[in-house]
């Protein structure tokens, strides 16, 4: 399981829990510890992510809320078991249900907790969660295409820019975000794509809101091997448009995610700002 570092260079320490309760504490989506890509609903659809609690932390303080659905049906499927079990399960569901972030994710365990665990309305939860997925996931697959057909000169920087926006408006809302934004880390990391698609795409995720700018910019200055010219134009796009603060909190997590600081520095660092 990947895991937060205290230190750079040091021994992984704590779980893959204490890692969603510290990106919590600073406002992030949740993450793997080496930022290769985001938590997905498929880890917890189709993985076994571990320990209980990681899940339930998952549940409780992922701002993706199709994730943190994903994360309650695994949850759901233990609590149905009968035994000693069960009751710790009853409470665990009232916790989530006290706690959630995202009221779809509260009333989805209250309907799971009021069922008595039923398999099959936890299969309902889980069509419901497919049907949402699955269009956006479809549309995805399409933007790739026009990607590709980038690559292979065959669509213009304009047209290629106005599938982004469309992509971006039908997709990031309805998919899991960490897949959207796997897509453009894959963009901006592609040697094959023109500097000035970059460019372009830098100056939209700049629009973009407050959590997933910061997000999506930090991805871009921290990918192992990204070009200094692109990197120096984003620092400049940032620095001119953004307010000083948010600027501060960029740097400090472009740096926590080159392993240069700890979770603790980060936080500390963010609070100056505050």
């Amino acid at each position: 399981m990947l895991q937060p570092q205290s230190q750079p260079g040091s021994p992984p320490t704590g779980d893959l829990a204490d890692h969603f309760l510290a990106c919590s504490k600073l406002g992030r989506y949740l993450t793997v510890q080496d930022g290769s890509r985001f938590v997905i609903t498929d880890d917890f659809r189709e993985n076994d992510m571990g320990s209980t609690a990681a899940v339930t932390i998952a549940t409780i303080y992922s701002r993706d809320p199709l994730v943190a659905q994903a994360a309650l049906l695994p949850l759901g499927r233990k609590g149905g078991v009968t035994g000693k079990n069960r009751s710790t399960y009853e409470r665990l569901f009232q916790l989530i249900e006290a706690q959630a972030l995202e009221p779809s994710v509260t009333e989805a365990a209250s309907h799971i907790l009021k069922s008595d665990f039923r398999e099959a309305e936890i299969l309902a939860i889980e069509a419901d969660l497919g049907d949402r997925l699955s269009p956006a996931r479809l549309r995805y697959r399409a933007f790739l295409g026009v990607v590709r057909q980038l690559l292979e000169n065959r669509v213009s920087a304009n047209a290629f820019l106005d599938e982004f926006r469309e992509f971006t408006r039908t997709v990031a809302g309805k998919l899991d975000f960490g897949i959207y934004s796997f897509c453009l880390d894959r963009i901006f990391g592609n040697a094959r794509i023109p500097m000035k698609i970059k460019k372009l795409l830098a100056v939209e995720v700049v629009k973009f809101p407050l959590v997933i700018r910061r997000e999506l910019i930090t991805n871009l200055l921290a990918y192992p091997g990204q070009v200094d010219e692109l990197k120096s134009f984003v620092r400049g796009l940032v620095m001119a448009e953004l307010e000083p603060s948010i600027v501060v909190e960029i740097e400090l997590l472009e740096t926590f995610k080159r392993n240069r600081v700890s979770m603790q520095d980060v936080e500390a660092g963010i609070r100056r700002q505050m």
